[in-house]
C-alpha cells in the first residue's frame, strides 16, 4: 500500500489515510501519454509505408476459402509418406539433440565468466552469439547449399540451433552457481577437472536435464520446419503436397504435427514437473 503524504488530513478517527495507488510505469504525464501516442503513429507510418496490395488481399480470402474447402476432408489414405516422413524427423531431432547437448556443455564452460579466462570466455560467448544469430531455416538453406539435399542437412541446422540455446542457458546456469564450493575445492589443492566434476556439474546437472527435455520438444518441432527447405523430414513431403495441390493430404500432414507436438509437449511437460 502506498501512504499517503505526510501533513495531509487522515481519517475522522485521526488514523492515517492509507489508501493503495496503482503503481505509474512512467511517472511524467508527457512521457506517459507519448510513449503510446509515438507508438501508434510509428504502427500507422509502418503500414503505409509497406506498399500493401488490399486488392490483392481482398481477392486472396476468398482463394483461401476454396482452398480450405479442398482440403476438407483430410486424405490419411498414403500412410506410408506420412510414417516415413515423421521417422525421419525424429531421427533428426533426435540425433541433433544428442549432438548439440555434446558440444554445448564444453562451449557453455567455456562461455561461463566465473570459471575461465576472460579470453576464453569471449571466444565461447562468441561462438554461442553465432550460433543464435540465424533461424533456423536460413541455417537449413545454407547447409542444403553445402551439403545437398536430405536429413544431413537437417541434423547440422538443428545442431546449431540447440547449441545455441542449451549453451547460453547452460552458461548462465553455471554463472549462477555456489562460488563457495568451488573456493572449498581449490582450497584442497583440486584440479580444474576435479572442481568440474564435484563442483560445477552437480550443481548444474538439474537444469542440464530439464534444458536437454525442452531441447529435444524444440527440435521436434523445428525438423518440420526446416523440411520446408530440403533439410529432410516431413517438410519436405508437406512442401511437396502443396506443390501439387494436395491440399488435402496437406491438411492430413498438418493434423498429424499438431497431434504429435500434442503429446511431445505433454510427456516434455511431465518430466520436467517431475524434476522440479
Amino acid at each position: 500500500m502506498q501512504a499517503q503524504a505526510p501533513g495531509s488530513a487522515g481519517t475522522a478517527s485521526g488514523r492515517p489515510d492509507y489508501r493503495w495507488k496503482r503503481p505509474q510505469f512512467f511517472t511524467n504525464p508527457f512521457v506517459r501519454w507519448g510513449v503510446p501516442i509515438a507508438g501508434l503513429a510509428y504502427l500507422v507510418w509502418a503500414t503505409s509505408t509497406l506498399s500493401i496490395n488490399w486488392n490483392r488481399v481482398a481477392a486472396g480470402i476468398p482463394r483461401a476459402g476454396r482452398i480450405f474447402s479442398n482440403a476438407w476432408p483430410p486424405d490419411f489414405s498414403r500412410s506410408n509418406l506420412i510414417i516415413s516422413g515423421f521417422t525421419e524427423s525424429i531421427q533428426i531431432a533426435l540425433l541433433a539433440t544428442a549432438l548439440g547437448l555434446l558440444i554445448s556443455v564444453p562451449i557453455a564452460l567455456l562461455a561461463a565468466k566465473n570459471i575461465m579466462p576472460r579470453g576464453l570466455h569471449w571466444f565461447g560467448r562468441g561462438i554461442i552469439i553465432v550460433a543464435r544469430s540465424f533461424h533456423p531455416v536460413i541455417v537449413a538453406i545454407i547447409f542444403v547449399k553445402a551439403v545437398g539435399l536430405g536429413p544431413f542437412a537437417g541434423v547440422l541446422t538443428l545442431t546449431v540451433y540447440s547449441l545455441g540455446f542449451v549453451g547460453k542457458l547452460l552458461a548462465e546456469a553455471i554463472e549462477e552457481i555456489d562460488e563457495g564450493q568451488v573456493e572449498a575445492m581449490r582450497a584442497t589443492g583440486a584440479g580444474f577437472i576435479k572442481v568440474l566434476a564435484y563442483a560445477v556439474f552437480p550443481q548444474i546437472l538439474p537444469r542440464q536435464v530439464g534444458l536437454s527435455i525442452y531441447q529435444l520438444d524444440s527440435n521436434l518441432r523445428a525438423s518440420a520446419v526446416v523440411g520446408v527447405v530440403g533439410a529432410g523430414g516431413i517438410g519436405g513431403t508437406l512442401m511437396n503436397s502443396f506443390r501439387r495441390f494436395d491440399y488435402d493430404f496437406a491438411l492430413a500432414i498438418l493434423l498429424l504435427i499438431i497431434a504429435i507436438i500434442l503429446v511431445s509437449e505433454a510427456i516434455s511437460g511431465r518430466l520436467r514437473s517431475g524434476l522440479s
